[in-house]
């Protein structure tokens, strides 16, 4: 589409930094300084027109002032939940210098009215809805809401992202995209509600296309699918797989995969193969709760129909380690649910488990469901500034909850103070060690990344062994353990070592926050939230 030249700056608002997933200390060890890149930004950004200029500006990680936003005549920002506090600050800035701000993503699609000062509100998949903005701004429109019609946006139509505006060294991983869904229906997801239940995928000459654009800037290293569950449309991924394979080795193995998938990857040996052949050396996996009565109350019954625990063992089998979710405060969840998560996790031998609070996002079946038996909390989806919000680790349980609040918070307490102790977590990394099969493709320590590997091998060895001093024992344990045992899994646990430099002092924090909840609720101080009114 002609238009005329114009000055689009992307910001990417800064995530909350109370979070399992940022793992700051981990990116500072390494040399980065945050885990991933915005790709929705630079995929929109991917749409603009040609002769427009864009810049971007990473909050987490790239230097900020108002007086950028002097240079640009329009803003794009948004992103998740956890942005949202910096997104409404970015945008306040942006009115305050009468900037046009356009905002967008998944936040403001499940929450619009908490976006209501933008110009423009792009709500929905940019694929769907982005050029009839730009048609409004080309006939000089300067407010508005564009809405995308849910889960129709073509996949196959979207573009290369805009890799070339990332500065690779600032993050541990590059993301790609190659489908957006998921078949299932667990009751507290927001990905249904925005992407749909039909698995939407890239056509396979697209998907390495944008491998080649990362390859051809000279990208090397950690690569994420980022889809929601990358087995959703099992048929199409297990088509792609082999040219997937057949891609890297024509290049001597330039990356290495990890990405989000269902329980059920393990019952399917063919496909665990094809994922251990094209280098997928982790994958995360919704696990939530041991208990099937949990499970099927919340919908994620997927999850009853095999053995947890012997299903995680199967994904080790192929070479590809399991960093997974817990979720505490379901409504039918027992007292003993510390003492079962806490032994699922030690009997699969899951080092790294994500353990949240249940947390009513926005657009799911659990919120309207809590706001029809009204128990959901008044500003339940709004997080200014001075919140605090911490993510589901120290924020959850935005409802009335069923079990005692404070009950609740000792038994997730339990569980985050048991499994992330040196002795258990490490403990965790040998069994893994031992369990690994790292006789595939995914188990070579050769490849076009391979300098990068033992850069970031020395720089553990000397940040455990010289810098912090705490977890040196565990540290020579393990690495010892595993050289001897199995060397060929001596990456991988590198990798889960130094996950540990950031989740072990921040489950630190996230006990001494829970125990500040728990005293204020004891104390009598904690009064709940109003609540929406039942419909």
């Amino acid at each position: 589409m002609a238009s005329d030249v114009c000055n689009v700056l992307l910001v990417f608002p800064r995530f909350s930094a109370g979070s399992f997933w940022n793992y700051g200390a981990t990116c500072e060890l390494i040399g980065a300084k945050y885990p991933a890149p915005p790709l929705g930004l630079i995929t929109v950004a991917a749409m603009l027109p040609e002769n427009w200029n864009v810049r971007l500006i990473d909050r987490n990680t790239d230097p900020y002032e108002e007086k950028d936003l002097d240079w640009a005549d329009m803003v794009f920002t948004g992103g998740m939940l956890p942005q949202q506090a910096d997104a409404l600050k970015v945008i306040r800035q942006c009115k305050a210098r009468n900037v046009p701000v356009v905002v967008g993503g998944p936040d403001a699609t499940s929450s619009p009215d908490v976006y209501r000062e933008a110009d423009f509100r792009v709500l929905g998949e940019a694929e769907g809805i982005l050029e009839r903005f730009l048609e409004a701004w080309a006939q000089g429109e300067r407010s508005g809401t564009f809405s995308a019609e849910k889960f129709k946006a073509d996949v196959t139509s979207t573009p290369i992202p805009r890799f070339d505006l990332l500065k690779f060294e600032n993050y541990v991983q590059v993301n790609v995209q190659y489908s957006r869904g998921c078949p299932f229906t667990c009751e507290f997801c927001d990905i249904i509600e925005l992407y749909g239940r039909v698995p939407r995928t890239k056509t396979n000459e697209q998907m390495l296309a944008e491998l080649d654009r990362l390859y051809d800037l000279g990208y090397r290293g950690h690569v994420d699918f980022v889809d929601d569950n990358l087995i959703g449309n099992k048929k199409a991924v297990k088509g792609f797989l082999p040219e997937l394979i057949k891609w890297q080795k024509d290049r001597n193995n330039p990356f290495e995969m990890s990405t989000e998938a269902s329980l059920n990857l393990a019952d399917d040996e063919a496909l665990l193969k094809l994922m251990q052949q094209a280098r997928f050396f982790s994958v995360f996996i919704g696990i939530e709760s041991p208990d099937p009565e949990v499970l099927n109350a919340t919908r994620k019954k997927q999850n009853t129909r095999r053995d947890i625990a012997k299903s995680v063992h199967k994904i080790y089998d192929a070479g590809i380690w399991v960093l997974a979710g817990f979720i505490v405060g379901f409504d039918q969840e027992s007292d003993q649910v510390a003492s079962e998560i806490t032994a699922l996790i030690e009997e699969a031998a899951i080092p790294v488990s994500m353990a949240g609070l249940l947390f009513a996002l926005p657009n799911t079946q659990l919120t309207r469901r809590l706001a029809k038996e009204g128990r959901l909390h008044t500003g339940f989806d709004h997080f200014e500034e001075d919140d605090g919000f911490g993510d589901q680790c120290t924020s959850g349980l935005n409802f009335e909850t069923v079990r005692d609040r404070a009950k609740i918070l000792r038994d997730y307490r339990k569980i985050i103070d048991e499994i992330y102790s040196p002795e258990a977590y490490f403990g965790r990394v040998r069994k893994v060690a031992d369990m690994l099969n790292m006789e595939g493709e995914n188990g070579s320590l050769i490849g076009a990344g391979l300098m990068h590997d033992l850069k970031m091998f020395g720089k553990l060895v000397w940040a455990m062994t010289f810098k912090n001093t705490t977890y040196r024992g565990p540290f020579w344990r393990t690495l010892m353990h595993t050289a001897f045992h199995n060397f060929g899994a001596v990456k991988p646990v590198m990798m889960m070592i130094a996950l540990y430099v950031h989740l072990g002092p921040f489950s630190r924090y996230v006990v001494g926050q829970i125990d500040k909840q728990i005293e204020e609720i004891e104390r009598g101080d904690w009064k709940a939230p109003a609540l929406v009114a039942a419909e």
